[in-house]
């Protein structure tokens, strides 16, 4: 009985919602999910447990999807099970990097968080990781926000790019080349920039397990 049992729930059905992508819709496994948003310059998608919840925030969108998360602590209404109270700040900014294992090519971006427009998008750079691209993501913003005179929050899903921002150091494990010259002089520069500039912008980690892949994700999971 007990072995029935773990095999059915490692073999539980996620239904995949795609908002904004190559073909919106309902998909019943992540590969063709991955298919409509991968590479997809501000998709939208997130996972559900049953088809019904999925059908029923398809149809709402997805900005009612965020919108309705703030009505489940007024109506009392578990079914989403996203605490109402914690919901990302849609004037905001979120940052994502990513890197191929294999070819260790890393690239980054930075987009509206609402409108999933990109503000800015760097690289491929060779000879990477994805933290040094997340810490590079998160000074990029800052740098701009504070260039351009604005002060709004910025997510990332990354705690340790998070952390190595708040010391003003990255702490990156990959040594550097003569390939990736241009990342390590990318990383030095942003830390004279976090020595030398102060800001008042606060840093969030984004709730992936809440709210789904970040709006900055490059979908290639």
């Amino acid at each position: 009985m007990t072995r029935r049992i773990w095999n059915e729930r490692m073999v539980k059905k996620k239904f995949y919602v795609v908002w904004e992508g190559r073909i919106p819709g309902i998909y019943d496994n992540w590969l063709d999910c991955k298919a409509q948003v991968e590479g997809f310059n501000g998709a939208k998608y997130k996972s559900f447990e049953n088809k019904l919840e999925a059908e029923k925030q398809y149809i709402a969108g997805y900005k009612q999807f965020f919108s309705q998360l703030k009505e489940v602590g007024e109506k009392g209404d578990k079914q989403l099970s996203i605490d109402p109270k914690h919901l990302p700040i849609q004037n905001s900014i979120c940052v994502d990097a990513a890197c191929n294992m294999v070819t260790k090519v890393m690239e980054y971006r930075g987009v509206d968080t609402c409108s999933g427009k990109e503000i800015f998008h760097q690289g491929p750079f060779k000879g990477g990781s994805n933290n040094i691209g997340e810490f590079l993501a998160l000074v990029h913003a800052l740098a701009l926000l504070k260039q351009q005179g604005k002060n709004m929050p910025i997510y990332s899903d990354s705690i340790t790019a998070i952390a190595w921002v708040r010391n003003k150091k990255h702490k990156s494990i990959v040594v550097p080349t003569e390939e990736n010259m241009l990342l390590f002089d990318l990383l030095e520069r942003a830390e004279q920039w976090l020595r030398t500039h102060t800001y008042d912008t606060p840093i969030f980690k984004w709730d992936t397990k809440s709210w789904g892949e970040i709006p900055a994700d490059f979908g290639r999971k």
